[in-house]
């Protein structure tokens, strides 16, 4: 019995430990503010950057980043407005979007929305918590009418993953993009996940097709953006798959088109998580 004690204490002191040890990572993150147009905001932290519709009617946002950030984001959009907190919507399952949703539900009583498919992938992994579930779901997509605003949640296939969403003002003329759109990187396609090359390509050309240049747009990961960057990061994708689709057609292996490289035009598009030699071997694996 001693030793099972001490087992368990010392495991509890383990866990407790890596608790710690993952909100010492977030300690020095701040969560930035940046207003857009109308009621449309847009944060900053770690994560997915984060969209938010403030106004009267209450407070929406899109996307979450991680959980150990909740009373962080929390604090930023109380800063704006001091209304209830109603809706959040996920543009994709990754936890960088999706941690702070169990937060939201259960201290806010917010209600979350997604795509069926962010449902079904969140609730298969083992250590899901019921909380950060969205509530409701759908197939194509919801319209809110909301804050003086119409905000038109769309459904885009086979992209990033099999389960993204964007988020179009139409009034503010902002659009979330989430991670359909890295800008300035080379964007992560989650081939495990239900993305693909292809179809990141076309959701891109499709969604730069209903932008004007007054378009403000929210990336999944960098800095506020305009048509013309998104029309920049289409044109890599679309260049460095073609060039990658040529050399495999070409009986290229994996291996000699990474130590060869890319063009050194696309060096800057390469930053930590996904380096040149990893976007590399995903247009190369999905050809």
């Amino acid at each position: 019995m001693k030793t099972i004690g001490l087992t368990c204490i010392a495991f509890t002191a383990l866990a407790s430990a890596a608790t710690t040890a993952a909100d010492d990572k977030y300690a020095d993150v701040k969560i930035a503010t940046q207003a857009l147009s109308g009621s449309v905001y847009m944060l900053t932290g770690a994560g997915g950057n984060i969209g938010v519709s403030a106004g009267e009617e209450g407070i929406l946002i899109i996307d979450d980043q991680f959980a150990p950030l909740a009373e962080k984001i929390s604090s930023a959009i109380g800063e704006i407005a001091k209304q209830p907190m109603k809706y959040v919507i996920n543009t994709h399952y990754h936890g960088d979007h999706t941690g702070s949703n169990a937060y939201f539900k259960e201290v806010h009583d917010s209600t979350i929305f997604a795509h069926d498919n962010v449902r079904k992938r969140l609730e298969a992994s083992s250590d899901h918590v019921h909380a950060a579930l969205p509530v409701v779901t759908y197939e194509q997509g919801l319209t809110f009418h909301f804050n003086d605003d119409t905000i038109r949640v769309m459904y885009l296939p086979a992209g990033h993953t099999d389960s993204d969403s964007v988020v179009w003002f139409e009034k503010a003329n902002v659009l979330h993009a989430g991670d359909l759109f890295f800008q300035g990187r080379f964007p992560y396609i989650d081939l495990a996940g239900g993305g693909t090359v292809k179809g990141y390509i076309a959701n891109a050309t499709k969604l730069i097709g209903m932008l004007d240049d007054e378009t403000k747009i929210i990336p999944g990961h960098g800095d506020l953006a305009t048509k013309q960057d998104y029309q920049a990061a289409l044109n890599m994708m679309q260049q460095t798959a073609k060039f990658v689709a040529d050399k495999k057609s070409a009986g290229v292996s994996l291996s000699t088109l990474i130590e060869q490289g890319l063009d050194d035009k696309w060096q800057d598009w390469a930053w930590n998580f996904i380096t040149e030699e990893k976007w590399i071997t995903t247009l190369y694996n999905d050809q």
